[in-house]
C-alpha cells in the first residue's frame, strides 16, 4: 500500500476529501462561534445532528471494512484493484463521501450554524467534481461492463 502512495503527486497527496471536510467544518464552527444567527436549535436539532454524525461515522466504518476485506485502495487518486459491490457499497457507490456530508450537516446542526448549512451542498459539489467523476472514470476504464452494471443498479449517493 505504501508503495502505491508514491504514485501520487504532492498536489494529489494534499487534495484529499478529509481536508475538504475539515475546511467546511472549520468554516461552520467559525460561523457558529463568531456570527451566531437565528433561533436556538433545541433538543430535536441536537438529536438530529447527533444521529447524522453517528450515521456518518458508521458509514465510514462499514466502507473501510469492505476496503480491507477486498484488499484495495481507499485513496481517491489511485486506481482500485477490486470493484467493491457488496456490503454498504450495494446501497451507495460513495458511502464515505456520503458520510462526510452527513457528518458536516450533523455538526452544523449541533452548533446551530444556520448560515453555514449551504456548505453541505458545496461539499457535495466539491466531492463530486474533484473525486467522484475521476474515480468513476478510472473504474470504468479498469472494470468496464462490470462497473457499468454496478452503476445501473446502485445509486451514486443515496
Amino acid at each position: 500500500m505504501l508503495e502505491r502512495l508514491k504514485e501520487l503527486s504532492l498536489e494529489q497527496a494534499l487534495d484529499i476529501p478529509p481536508l475538504w471536510l475539515l475546511i467546511c467544518v472549520l468554516l461552520g464552527w467559525a460561523q457558529a462561534r463568531f456570527v451566531p444567527v437565528g433561533p436556538p436549535g433545541g433538543p430535536i436539532t441536537d438529536l438530529l445532528g447527533g444521529l447524522l454524525v453517528g450515521g456518518g461515522i458508521l458509514l465510514i466504518l462499514l466502507a473501510v471494512l469492505e476496503f480491507r476485506k477486498h484488499s484495495t485502495t481507499i485513496v481517491p487518486h489511485l486506481t482500485p484493484d477490486t470493484l467493491i459491490t457488496e456490503g454498504i457499497f450495494s446501497r451507495t457507490r460513495n458511502p464515505i463521501y456520503l458520510a462526510d456530508v452527513l457528518i458536516l450537516t450533523g455538526l452544523l446542526l449541533r452548533w446551530e450554524a444556520w448560515l453555514s448549512l449551504p456548505l453541505a451542498a458545496v461539499l457535495v459539489l466539491v466531492l463530486e467534481r474533484r473525486f467522484v467523476r475521476a474515480e468513476e472514470q478510472r473504474a470504468l476504464e479498469t472494470f468496464g461492463p462490470a462497473f457499468e452494471a454496478y452503476c445501473a443498479r446502485t445509486r451514486r449517493w443515496l
